[in-house]
């Protein structure tokens, strides 16, 4: 596995993952092919850029949408960032992945990681019509090995992909999720 630096901080905490998360993370990479590799780009969040995060996307929505209601601005703007208080990157359960080759080069995957809807056309959705085969054949890939190793996908963004969390309890059937928000640094 191969780690992208660009969201580093100070403290590493977009390194941070739960015990449970990593060792898929680890299973998933085994079933990939020679040559390829999980590309990881971000995991903890803390609360406040979760939160920031949040509000400024629901600004852009608020601007471009003038007549939407508070809930219809929160919202839509939850099916991209989630709000802060059920957040799965703020629990150390959620990771935003990519492919990349053994040298580090980024396979086609049809849009930069955080594309939104908006600017990719919808392209974003994990299996968005819009994209070219190869793309398509390097995310059935990604989604085929995380699956697999028992990680479940958000459909709006084909890099979204959690264990443990809210989003993963309601797709598997569990009774709750394992883990929730939290800072780091405090007891789980």
């Amino acid at each position: 596995m191969l780690v992208d630096t660009h969201k580093q901080d100070p403290a590493d905490a977009f390194a941070h993952l739960r015990e449970g998360v990593l060792e898929r993370l680890l299973t998933a990479q085994t079933m990939l092919p020679a040559g390829i590799r999980l590309l990881f780009v971000e995991g903890y969040r803390p609360l406040s850029l979760q939160r920031e995060y949040f509000e400024e996307y629901a600004d852009r929505l608020r601007a471009a949408n003038p007549g939407w209601s508070s809930e219809e601005i929160h919202s839509a703007a939850s099916r991209y960032v989630s709000p802060p208080d059920i957040a799965p990157h703020s629990a150390g359960a959620a990771v935003d992945f990519t492919l990349a080759d053994a040298d580090g080069h980024e396979l086609d995957l049809g849009t930069r990681m955080n594309a939104d809807p908006e600017e990719s056309v919808g392209a974003c959705y994990t299996h968005a019509p819009n994209i070219s085969e190869e793309a398509r054949a390097n995310r059935k890939l990604l989604g085929t090995v995380l699956t697999a190793a028992g990680l479940v996908n958000y459909p709006p963004e084909w890099w979204h992909w959690s264990f443990g969390d809210r989003y993963w309890a309601l797709l598997t059937g569990k009774p709750a999720a394992f883990y929730g928000p939290r800072e780091l640094g405090s007891p789980s």
